[in-house]
């Protein structure tokens, strides 16, 4: 669901409808450098008044498709469950052992799927433990309020109820504490025109990339990009 939020000079939001745009800064990444591309930023509400209960059956995807998961940053509520639907023509085997959500689906074949229910919020840094180069990520929140930048760094939240937020923001190579600072409190009005955020940077100083291991903890084996065969997990 998308919203877009719009802050006026007395820090209350007035609108139902809440649109904006984000820019990064003192980035590395040739997409951004180069191609001016400012996607896969999430922008999301929490309630200051009551916490919401689970979500109840709720279901979507991350496909695993040419070597790759799709998309690569998914934001889901907390509650929902994620197929990881396999359809390349090769085993994969998706894991994370970060504390957002500790999971693994163990190997399985092409044209199967494996599904994992996230039951809390958190940041969740999704591999194959097969593949290194495939990664992805999975946030969950508690909010249906939430929208992922497309290529311009646009987004847009819709039918806010009148309330006491906070806005938040997540970008994978933005440092936790970078983030931290630009979370804040909204109010929303009873006034239901659209408006439109102020544009919010968001710099990439700070940021290291680092290799990850696989789920044993250990490096990849060389050349483990190239393995189509269930071989490579019983090593």
């Amino acid at each position: 669901m998308s919203l877009t939020l719009a802050i006026v000079s007395s820090g209350q939001v007035l609108a139902g409808t809440i649109t904006g745009c984000t820019r990064l800064i003192d980035s590395r990444s040739p997409a951004v450098k180069q191609k001016r591309d400012f996607s896969d930023v999430l922008v999301w509400l929490t309630s200051s008044e009551e916490p919401r209960p689970l979500t109840l059956r709720k279901r979507v995807e991350m496909v695993q498709k040419d070597k790759r998961f799709s998309p690569h940053i998914l934001a889901i509520e907390t509650g929902t469950s994620v197929d990881f639907p396999n359809l390349d023509p090769i085993f994969h085997n998706a894991f994370s052992n970060y504390d957002g959500k500790i999971f693994d689906v163990a190997l399985y074949p092409p044209g199967s799927s494996r599904t994992v229910r996230f039951d809390r919020p958190g940041v969740v840094r999704v591999f194959c433990n097969i593949h290194p180069s495939m990664s992805a990520i999975v946030v969950v929140v508690n909010s249906d309020h939430f929208a992922v930048t497309d290529q311009n760094g646009q987004y847009a939240l819709a039918h806010v109820s009148p309330g006491e937020y906070q806005l938040h923001f997540f970008h994978e190579r933005a440092t936790p504490e970078t983030l931290a600072k630009l979370t804040r409190t909204i109010v929303v009005g009873d006034n239901v025109e659209p408006l439109t955020m102020s544009m919010t940077t968001i710099s990439e100083a700070g940021y290291l990339p680092v290799a990850h291991k696989n789920k044993y903890g250990l490096d990849y084996p060389a050349k483990s990009d190239r393995a189509d065969a269930y071989l490579l997990q019983m090593k």
